[in-house]
């Protein structure tokens, strides 16, 4: 697992402890996967972005948006070893001025997200563990918590073949691409703000 572009590019970042049994409590996005999306969003990722990686995991999305250019990136995890595995490959990256990371869980309430950093964020991911139906949960959570900033861009990364609304007012259903079993849900923000 690497860094795929920008300033930190090619930093290899640490992977998270095998399973002994069962799946893998920590799935990162595969390179290839991460490259393709953020090869979508490059139009988005200019300096000073704000991005927000829940279920952040190994934190390789943030950690991509903060190498790009983002200016903050803030990462979201509840379990201890993906908490730890964040701040160790933040500091692989270098990134620590550029980041922040919370222990919260985010099957719970979402309401301490208005109280994070300040202004809203511009690109926010969302990889939960797949087939849960957290995506969507956590997509219905967000739309009236105004973190996300004016036509700013939601990513649900989710298994294929799970199902994903069109819409869910001010979230609207913009781009779908599947790689592999990945499958990913771009959701644009109708203007809330302002």
């Amino acid at each position: 697992m690497r860094i795929i572009g920008g300033a930190a590019r090619g930093r290899r970042l640490a992977s998270p402890p095998a399973a002994r049994r069962g799946p893998a409590p920590i799935r990162p996005t595969s390179d290839r996967a991460r490259e393709s999306l953020f090869n979508l969003l490059a139009p988005r990722i200019v300096p000073g972005i704000r991005v927000l990686d829940l279920f952040a995991g190994s934190g390789a999305l943030g950690l991509e948006a903060v190498s790009r250019g983002a200016g903050l990136a803030v990462f979201v995890d509840k379990a201890p070893t993906a908490v730890a595995l964040i701040r160790k490959n933040i500091a692989l990256c270098g990134a620590g001025g550029a980041s922040m990371v919370l222990r919260r869980d985010l099957g719970r309430d979402l309401s301490f997200l208005r109280d994070v950093a300040g202004a809203p964020f511009d690109i926010v991911f969302v990889d939960p563990p797949y087939r849960k139906g957290l995506c969507r949960r956590v997509l219905a959570g967000l739309a009236p918590l105004e973190v996300v900033a004016a036509n700013g861009v939601i990513v649900c990364e989710e298994a294929g073949g799970e199902p994903m609304p069109e819409e869910v007012a001010p979230c609207r259903l913009t781009d779908r691409r599947r790689y592999g079993d990945t499958v990913f849900w771009l959701y644009a923000m109708e203007a809330l703000h302002g």
